[in-house]
């Protein structure tokens, strides 16, 4: 096996593109997306991209705090919860308990920003090293297998994906997770399940829950805004 050529391989495959030109690909990606999230059955099968990016959220938000991240689960039904080890109260486990639902949105807008600056190469090779190491902490089988199914697309477009397929996926996963935070945020709402992230929020603080959940939609709507922003330009020039 040809290791150096093997890791000039990698290499090239690392640094970013050049910035692409506005085109039909953007609505392209905004199409892809909202069938994504509208169409029951693909929904189904892309849903889980925005689960693990929320308990990934909770994890990263929790280690950062000081709390150690034992692992996490994504269920069938496709909800999911985190682990991480520390204090039961306090404000480690109020910030990773409440990073989950805005994690979606707020990776949504920046894989907005990086497709179009041509960063997508880049990000998907490091969108891959996390799902490798989200592995060691994937806890059942589904949750092994969301990773990997996640984990071979990622790895499937940076490996032979061109500059625009790769621009125009990048868009389309950046759109998808915004708006997949939204459908998420909007069934815990109507659900109103004890054991959701702004009922815990609120047995942990004086706050109520539905303050929790305003922050939320604060959070996501300031991330709508920053993505729209982004794609206001070129699609103005376009249209």
């Amino acid at each position: 096996m040809d290791i150096p050529g093997a890791l000039a391989a990698v290499w090239r495959r690392i640094p970013p593109d050049a910035a692409p030109s506005p085109g039909w690909w953007l609505v392209l990606a905004l199409v892809v997306t909202a069938l994504a999230v509208s169409v029951p059955v693909l929904w189904r099968l892309t849903r889980p991209a925005v689960t693990i990016v929320h308990e990934l959220g909770h994890a990263v938000v929790g280690v950062l705090c000081g709390r150690r991240f034992t692992g996490f689960v994504v269920s069938a039904d496709m909800s999911g919860h985190a682990v991480t080890v520390g204090p039961t109260r306090g404000f480690g486990r109020i910030a990773s308990t409440w990073a989950g639902y805005p994690a979606p949105a707020i990776l949504g807008a920046l894989l907005v920003q990086i497709a179009l600056a041509g960063w997508g190469r880049t990000a998907l090779f490091a969108a891959l090293i996390a799902l490798v190491l989200a592995l060691v902490f994937s806890r059942s089988l589904h949750t092994v297998l969301a990773v990997l199914a996640t984990a071979a697309g990622v790895g499937a477009l940076w490996w032979w994906g061109g500059p625009g397929p790769i621009a125009l996926l990048t868009l389309a996963a950046g759109a998808f997770l915004l708006l997949g935070a939204w459908r998420h945020l909007g069934a815990v709402i109507a659900s109103g399940r004890s054991g959701d992230d702004p009922a815990q929020l609120s047995r942990l603080t004086a706050l109520p829950a539905g303050a929790w959940t305003a922050s939320f939609v604060l959070v996501l709507a300031a991330c709508t805004l920053w993505a729209g922003a982004l794609l206001a330009g070129p699609l103005g020039d376009l249209l």
